[in-house]
């Protein structure tokens, strides 16, 4: 969805991109290891066909950032943001996932993310929601890698990231860009798959209380045996 169909309510005017961001927290740099890749085990178990952003430059590029670890440098394919430097990301799930990091790469220039904030299991955040709504967490992010090999990994705090079905990220600013850039974005975590099976609740719906010959506890009037 692009932002071209969104009205947006929100002031730009008043955006200053001299951000300050220290680099000693919330991340570590990534290093290539034999079993690197295994790690973003999230990468088949996004549901392609509900992602959507707000404000990308191209319908449909948003999908285009969520690649196999062996493409990850891949300068081809991204995502632009459109009208500003702001984009809401909404990434759906095919089952319930337990996140434990974000890794995010850009072009190591000002077009780069400066922040990014998460939304857990919410399906409305949008331009007009987003600043007042609470997110679980809080990222500053590093305009540049320091090799070509790199890419920033940021941790998150897994208790408020468990049982999820999707997950909203929203860039709020870049590092002075016009525009905001993403070529990668890799999700590593747990999934489980989500049970078919129905849950089936036995009840009366009228009891009739001749039928109950057993004294038991009664609470407003039915009787528990």
């Amino acid at each position: 969805m692009s932002c071209q169909d969104e009205s947006h309510s929100h002031d730009h005017s008043g955006h200053s991109h001299g951000h300050g961001h220290g680099h000693g927290h919330d991340h570590d740099h990534d290093h290539d290891g034999p079993d690197r890749g295994d790690e973003f085990t999230l990468y088949t178990q996004v549901n392609y066909d509900g992602v959507r952003c707000l404000n990308e430059a191209a319908d449909g590029s948003a999908r285009k950032v969520f690649k196999p670890w062996d493409q990850r440098f891949d300068t081809t394919a991204f995502i632009e943001s459109d009208a500003d430097e702001q984009l809401i990301l909404f990434i759906p799930f095919t089952g319930l996932v337990k996140l434990k990091s974000i890794a995010l790469l850009g072009f190591n220039d000002s077009s780069t993310p400066a922040t990014m904030k998460a939304f857990t299991n919410r399906e409305d955040v949008d331009f007009d929601t987003v600043e007042s709504t609470t997110a679980q967490q809080e990222w500053e992010l590093i305009e540049s890698v320091p090799s070509k090999d790199s890419i920033p990994e940021y941790p998150t705090k897994m208790a408020r990231f468990s049982n999820l079905r999707n997950l909203t990220l929203y860039f709020p600013a870049n590092f002075g860009a016009s525009t905001t850039k993403i070529r990668y974005i890799g999700l590593k975590g747990e999934w489980t798959q989500i049970s078919k099976n129905p849950v089936i609740t036995l009840y009366e719906s009228a009891p009739n209380p001749n039928d109950h010959k057993i004294k038991g506890t009664t609470t407003n009037g039915s009787i528990i045996q």
